[in-house]
């Protein structure tokens, strides 16, 4: 009987150790543990003065003017700076690249204020611009709206929303002065529960559609939601589902009725995108190692990596690098936006680049 006993308790450790061991590697594919990077430069790249804590997003209108989300603290990651994050406008076209930090005006708490992912809209009615912003404080998810005015150079808070689908909020598309997708990059709120995701690749994150009317889960199957665009024609949504190393292409059909029309693989752990308003190409600022995120070691520093792609809608879409260093420059790179010959690339916790494409 004793003989019996110890066969099945080794038999039990046996497969305990097999499983372990087969996630283990799962883990280090999904993270591109052992994926080496070639480094590919950019001419005339200057650091952004004044960025010394991540720029996690950026957003660029029409004339030129981006907004920056910066001062992300996020669990799991470094953080150097005890500040409240900050949002901040660059002209793009102007030579002297001085940010201007956008004052917050109204009934809004700024000692807790934490930005993660932003996105802007332009309401054609009246001209205003809404810039919506993804916050955690005390770690927790929410979206802020403000109106921007420009001749006084701040924000007016409107409002703050709060729902149990926004539970883990990563990113934001606005589609109106009130409305929204959202990314959800993990499934639970738990801490211990977080980190066991991606180690049992669990595809449960999400999409969330918000309007006043409405809030819904519109699109699941997502190892971690991450970046989330929207088409110049309003027609498609662009997800980055970080964790497989592509991008997720929906078709909206209404506001709450989503297809998956294709997926764009990339070959890297791609973060935020930005959706060209000239060619409708797709730019994502993208983590060539997750490993070195997460286990941060200054003499081996995260890389950073920009991928463009072009033509997402046809059969044949182009992905290609434009940018790749391996942190001795930028360390961490969640975002890239082109406007004009520029390009403005923004990091998780560090710095923000910009370089010229020709």
């Amino acid at each position: 009987m004793g003989k019996f006993r110890l066969c099945i308790i080794s038999f039990f450790v046996i497969v305990i150790a097999v499983l372990i061991g087969e996630r283990l590697v799962t883990l280090r594919h999904v993270t591109l543990y052992s994926r080496e990077l070639t480094r590919r430069y950019l001419p005339n790249c200057h650091l952004i003065e004044g960025i010394e804590f991540g720029a996690e997003d950026i957003t660029i209108l029409k004339d030129g003017l981006a907004f920056l989300s910066t001062g992300l603290k996020y669990p799991g990651l470094p953080s150097y700076s005890d500040e409240p994050g900050k949002i901040y406008t660059l002209d793009v076209l102007d030579s002297v690249r001085n940010i201007q930090e956008l004052s917050i005006k109204g009934e809004f708490d700024k000692d807790s204020f934490n930005p993660h992912g932003l996105s802007v809209y332009k309401d054609d009615k009246d001209g205003a611009i809404y810039v919506f912003v993804v916050n955690h404080p005390e770690g927790k998810s929410q979206v802020e709206i403000f109106r921007f005015v420009e001749e006084e150079n701040s924000l007016h808070y409107i409002k703050t929303i709060k729902h149990d689908l926004l539970k883990n909020v990563n990113d934001i598309v606005a589609v109106g002065p009130e409305s929204f997708y959202a990314t959800n990059d993990h499934y639970f709120t738990n801490g211990i529960l977080k980190i066991l995701e991606p180690v049992l690749s669990l595809a449960w994150c999400d999409v969330i559609y918000y309007s006043p009317d409405t809030v819904q889960s519109v699109a699941g199957g997502f190892s971690s939601a991450n970046g989330i665009n929207i088409s110049p024609d309003k027609r498609h949504l662009y997800v980055s589902d970080i964790l497989n190393h592509r991008i997720v292409v929906l078709e909206i059909k209404k506001n709450t009725i989503l297809s998956r029309l294709k997926e764009v693989d990339v070959g890297s752990l791609c973060d935020n995108i930005e959706v060209d308003h000239e060619t409708g190409d797709l730019w994502l600022g993208c983590h060539p190692n997750g490993l070195k995120i997460l286990l941060f070691d200054p003499n081996d520093p995260p890389g950073s990596e920009v991928i463009r792609i072009q033509d997402i809608l046809s059969k044949k879409s182009q992905v290609n690098k434009v940018y790749a260093d391996d942190g001795s420059v930028i360390m961490s790179s969640s975002v890239a936006t082109r406007y004009g010959k520029k390009l403005l690339i923004g990091t998780v916790y560090q710095k923000a680049l910009i370089c010229d494409l020709e």
